[in-house]
């Protein structure tokens, strides 16, 4: 059973509720959090403009890459790994396939402790008490050493609750109500944050480029490695949903609108918190602090700010777990394809290993170490070798046939020079740069 396909696979019901389930895993903590303050960091207008056109070219390749390979597999990274390099001869393949489950499990890790974060400011901001304190305080608080057990506990819970319902019944149907619900709420903070005192100055820096950041380097890369983390290419959780995936559909429509309402949710993302930090006088640069401190300080300046506080982290927690069922999807999967567990048995297994080393790193200094340890070293790697895997290994003709497949308009030269050469080089270069800069996600 473990190297067979499985008979009785879970799939979505639906092209909607596959497109919603890819754009829960892409829109998560590097739209909202990280996003925001590379916007502030480099310039504002001057960032997007790298930013969509590599968003343009990974959306275009690496994603549709991600979908296929595993809807042509029928399994995850373990079992597509092992399948491409049965197509050279060997089971070399399962061995690699390895390093992207690890690099999901250790970044869901990571994240779970972020979500419990966030779960706490949301009740906090339901309550008061996050409105009526010190913000940097509170936020020490609760990423200090074993600040928030209780609250990451609470938020696993409701993560591996809703997967034990498998895919059409549970991931499908969750992002089916928290992606729309998530869009609308930060609709309604754009339109509230916009009625704010000089917001006008936050949206002027969103809009037209200070076009010396273009000359810096850095903009450049921490472009790139943005819009490569954004749209969750990290050999795992795209290839996951893909194996999911009816052969009827058509892949590269799919990764159109997951690249297309990602960007749209970092825009919104952005929209909200640069033009409130610019209202108030605060400091667009300031760093990851921007969402956990800077934000709220924005809140309690604000006229009926509480409200606007829930709605935000309402929004933020929504984001966060549909991010989080997608990545921890991969190492379940795994469990099930290769040692025939049932659905039930391997979210339990995921869940008792990501609560227990979750607690060993329950504090923001650790959790800091232990997220750029996996998104500098492991994730991007695994969406390299994800990439080698099936555009290098699996051949060009076996690759153009299933990325066909469902599509009725064919596709053009461009495919082959843009998969194999562009995509796989700036993969390449996410990584070492990535190692070069200390983190460029």
């Amino acid at each position: 059973m473990s190297n067979e396909t499985r008979k009785d696979r879970d799939r979505f019901k639906s092209k909607v509720g596959f497109i919603l389930a890819c754009i829960g895993s892409a829109v998560g903590m590097g739209n909202i959090w990280l996003f925001p303050y590379r916007l502030g960091q480099y310039g504002g207008a001057a960032f997007l403009i790298p930013y969509f056109l590599f968003v343009g070219v990974i959306g275009f390749s690496g994603v549709v890459g991600e979908m296929a390979f595993g809807r042509a597999m029928e399994t995850g990274p373990l079992g597509a790994f092992r399948k491409a390099s049965e197509m050279r001869g060997g089971r070399w393949g399962e061995w690699i396939g390895i390093i992207p489950v690890i690099g999901a499990l250790g970044i869901g890790i990571g994240y779970s402790v972020v979500v419990g974060w966030i779960l706490r400011f949301l009740i906090g901001s339901i309550t008061g008490s996050a409105m009526n304190a010190d913000a940097g305080a509170y936020f020490g608080e609760i990423a200090g050493m074993y600040g928030s057990i209780g609250w990451h506990i609470a938020g696993l819970c409701i993560v591996f609750l809703c997967m034990t319902f498998g895919i059409a019944g549970g991931i499908e149907k969750l992002n089916k109500v928290l992606m729309p619900a998530f869009y609308i709420l930060f609709l309604l903070m754009a339109i509230r944050v916009f009625m704010l005192p000089d917001a006008i100055k936050g949206v002027r820096y969103l809009l037209y480029p200070e076009w010396s950041y273009l000359k810096d380097p850095k903009t450049w890369v921490f472009a790139l490695g943005q819009a490569f983390f954004s749209l969750s290419l990290a050999g795992s959780g795209t290839i996951v949903y893909g194996s999911y995936l009816s052969k009827k559909e058509d892949v590269v429509a799919c990764a159109k609108n997951v690249a297309m309402f990602d960007t749209f949710a970092s825009l919104l993302t952005g929209f909200v918190i640069i033009p409130a930090v610019f209202s108030f006088g605060l400091d667009p640069s300031s760093g990851p602090p921007l969402m956990f401190i800077t934000m709220p300080m924005v809140f309690q300046m604000m006229p009926a700010g509480r409200i606007f506080a829930i709605i935000f982290f309402c929004a933020v927690f929504f984001a966060a777990v549909t991010s989080l069922v997608n990545i921890f999807e991969t190492p379940i999967e795994a469990l099930q394809e290769k040692f025939g567990f049932s659905r039930v048995k391997s979210v339990i297994i995921i869940a008792v290993i990501a609560q227990l080393v979750g607690i060993l790193i329950e504090s923001g200094d650790r959790v800091g170490v232990w997220m750029d340890v996996v998104s500098i070293y492991i994730i991007p790697l695994g969406a390299l070798l994800a990439g080698i895997m099936f555009f290098w290994v699996c051949g060009s003709q076996f690759v153009k046939a299933q990325v066909q497949m469902g599509r009725e308009k064919s596709l053009g030269a461009w495919f082959e020079p843009m998969t194999k050469y562009v995509f796989v080089g700036l993969t390449l270069l996410v990584y070492v740069m990535g190692i070069f800069y200390g983190g460029i996600g």
